[in-house]
């Protein structure tokens, strides 16, 4: 006897008896096909019947026709068409900015900046039906300004109005 089992029982193995018996086991082709010269006869492959080669054994020792899984993509499947819808819309949108042409203004005539004249000044004389902010708009598109500062001496187109 050993030192840490004094007085306690050694376990036994327990047996069940299975309640269902096991069919024997087959060997078949690789992956379960059956090769194109047999066929199945009480759950063997025998030579005889040929059968087509996407035929795989089913549970009850038959030949069927494998289910097809559905197309899973991975991380960087996902990624790869992220990136190409998003190629494709930006494209899409670039194609469509540049194809719609905006119509250009029309231009009435063209006035020289006096000196100490505003542009808000100059939009208020030459264009009195709009509102200021509306005229020094208009007159800042026409002639490429992104500031509302002009200088004595210098040309400014002035838009028709419609």
């Amino acid at each position: 006897m050993s030192a840490g089992a004094v007085g306690v029982p050694a376990p036994e193995s327990v047996r069940t008896p299975s309640s269902t018996a096991r069919p024997p086991l087959r060997l078949v082709a690789s992956h379960g096909k059956l090769r194109p010269d047999e066929r199945v006869v009480d759950g063997r492959a025998v030579p005889g019947k040929r059968v087509g080669s996407d035929e795989r054994l089913g549970s009850d020792g038959r030949p069927c026709v494998p289910a097809h899984s559905a197309t899973r993509f991975t991380r960087r499947g996902r990624l790869v068409v992220t990136l190409m819808a998003a190629v494709a819309v930006a494209t899409l949108a670039v194609v469509l900015a540049t194809s719609v042409d905006a119509a250009a203004p029309l231009i009435d005539h063209a006035t020289i900046v006096s000196a100490g004249q505003t542009l808000s000044e100059v939009a208020a004389t030459q264009l009195p039906s709009l509102p200021i902010q509306d005229a020094v708009a208009r007159i800042q598109i026409v002639n490429g300004l992104n500031t509302s500062q002009v200088q004595a001496g210098q040309s400014l187109l002035i838009p028709a109005m419609h």
